[in-house]
């Protein structure tokens, strides 16, 4: 028997919500199945395939809902979690109490944590780290725009490696360890570690490329690094870490 659990791919929040969702399905729902899972991504026309939902109960975590009757699970805490008008009125019409919705809270993460806990007695203390960290992620709560940048903590590496590595295997591996070993333990395994070293390095020569080719005017960053080839992609709060004053930044980049 298995539990298929959809979440938000590339996405901290997404992870540590199939991970929070997977011990939660564990310790108080079926503790001897086999827990499989697959990324979600937002696309033009239909979001979700059938033949996604093959296990034997379904999961959708952090991300939008479907009428699919092979859907048993599902939280998610953003305001445009319905696709179509119908896909709403199809989940408030459901009084199976297996399907959750909340856009107050910041992170999806937070939402099942605590709706597990209150309406299953499930314990996620043993999670807390984890749990806080997606919600400061998702919610962009840095202390100031050094935080993200420095990467200091370990939540930041991870998150790099998440949010940039495309192997589906690898986030399983992820997910299943975030569900019984500390976040600080999983950021420092070998298999992490490795995929950190070449996305940090390119984290940093990004630093150095929009600080090489930036200016502040009054209080706006402008960068222009379309001459730069394949940069792919940088921290949106690079600019605001070379110019604490700065309000507003205007960046020029190529897509690769």
């Amino acid at each position: 028997m298995k539990i298929k659990i959809c979440y938000h791919g590339n996405c901290f929040d997404g992870v540590s919500s199939a991970a929070v969702f997977g011990r939660f399905y564990r310790d108080k729902v079926n503790s001897d199945w086999e827990q499989t899972f697959q990324p979600m991504m937002h696309r033009s026309g239909s979001l979700f395939d059938e033949e996604a939902f093959d296990g034997d109960e379904n999961a959708i975590v952090d991300f939008k809902y479907t009428p699919s009757e092979k859907l048993t699970w599902w939280f998610d805490h953003h305001k445009s979690a319905f696709l179509t008008r119908s896909d709403e009125e199809h989940f408030r019409a459901y009084t199976g109490g297996k399907k959750f919705l909340d856009p107050n809270y910041k992170s999806c993460t937070q939402f099942i944590a605590d709706t597990a806990r209150e309406k299953f007695g499930f314990d996620p203390t043993p999670l807390n780290e984890l749990i806080e960290w997606a919600t400061i992620i998702d919610s962009a709560g840095y202390k100031n725009a050094a935080e993200p940048v420095e990467m200091q903590a370990p939540a930041f590496k991870l998150a790099l490696v998440i949010e940039c590595d495309r192997d589906q295997e690898l986030a399983k591996r992820i997910i299943l360890d975030l569900q019984k070993r500390s976040m600080k333990e999983v950021a420092e395994s070998p298999y992490v570690q490795e995929r950190i070293s070449p996305l940090y390095q390119r984290h940093l020569d990004a630093i150095e490329t929009i600080k090489s080719d930036s200016r502040l005017r009054g209080p706006v960053v402008f960068f222009d690094i379309s001459a730069r080839g394949n940069m792919e992609g940088y921290s949106k709060f690079i600019p605001y870490y070379l110019y604490p004053e700065a309000t507003y930044s205007v960046g020029v980049s190529l897509s690769p």
